[in-house]
């Protein structure tokens, strides 16, 4: 009688592969949830380094919707406003943060400026930061902001909750009065733009027009060098954007002696799973990985 000649790698390997492979898919990346607390449909556009789920449809008011986005994602999330699709095309045009791929979904192409942005990069690996801010560089067209949750770090709430539509000087309004330019987009002057000799921190400041955005919403970029008050970092997060947010939802930031984790380093070079100040996603997950490694151990002495 014949038999199958089987060839296996040898125990320790197998161990080492498997334990690689669950570390390695461990790494989530974000979800990210889309609300829409206005009094009127909003079509979020969708730009990124890799193609999500969707790049573009309709949120209804009341209405959200959440996709994901892998390790190291990189790109940006806006409202488009005042659109019209053809039921029977899908075919359109939005007045304002129009991506002008004349459909619903924006296929890689970006907002048409003026558009509030929401910008993310995801880290790479498990435990890296995220970074993420609501620019105003583009101008403003709708309020936002940014939540993150069950995350590590300052994971500070951002982004601009004021209608600058009101607020917006007569030589920057667009949209009949639906948005509101940057000086950069109106005038094209590079000291507006931070380009040509403009183009350092050093030289570029901030214009009387900046500062009319900076004003009303602190937090959000205001200009191209507005690094320093505006970018900030999470780890292990998911994100909620919400368009139109009310007061009630603005919580308040937290006081710097309960924030949780370092905002880049902190004093001891153990990770958070095992300090035990990580988030309840890493937990989740560490747990998960350490009942798989005990596992793959008995499996090891099993064979060795």
């Amino acid at each position: 009688m014949g038999f199958i000649q089987t060839h296996f790698l040898s125990p320790s390997l197998l161990f080492l592969s498997l334990l690689l492979i669950i570390f390695f898919t461990g790494v989530s990346g974000a979800r990210f949830t889309l609300i829409n607390r206005c009094d009127y449909t909003v079509w979020p556009g969708i730009l990124g380094n890799t193609q999500l789920e969707f790049t573009g449809f309709e949120l209804s008011p009341g209405a959200a919707r959440s996709l994901h986005a892998p390790p190291g994602w990189s790109g940006r999330f806006w409202g488009r406003t005042g659109c019209l699709f053809d039921p029977a095309t899908s075919q359109g045009s939005c007045r304002t943060a129009d991506c002008g791929s004349n459909q619903m979904e924006c296929n890689g192409a970006g907002a048409t400026p003026p558009a509030t942005l929401a910008e993310f990069t995801i880290g790479a690996s498990a435990g890296a930061q995220d970074f993420y801010d609501v620019s105003l560089v583009d101008g403003y067209n709708i309020p936002m902001v940014i939540e993150a949750t069950d995350g590590n770090g300052v994971c500070q709430l951002t982004g601009c909750a004021a209608d600058l539509n009101r607020r917006c000087p007569v030589e920057l309004r667009a949209g009949d009065g639906k948005a509101c330019k940057s000086a950069c987009e109106a005038f094209g002057n590079p000291e507006y733009c931070c380009s040509g000799a403009y183009n350092s921190p050093a030289a570029c400041k901030p214009s009387v027009y900046s500062e009319i955005f900076k004003s009303a919403c602190p937090k959000s970029y205001s200009y191209a060098f507005d690094d320093a008050t505006s970018t900030f970092t999470c780890s292990g997060a998911d994100y909620t954007i919400t368009f139109c947010p009310s007061s009630t939802s603005q919580k308040p930031e937290r006081d710097a002696s309960s924030r949780e984790g370092p905002s880049v380093f902190n004093g001891s070079w153990l990770p958070d799973f095992i300090t035990g100040g990580g988030s309840s996603k890493t937990m989740v997950f560490m747990s998960s990985t350490l009942n798989s490694t005990l596992f793959l151990l008995l499996l090891f002495i099993r064979f060795v």
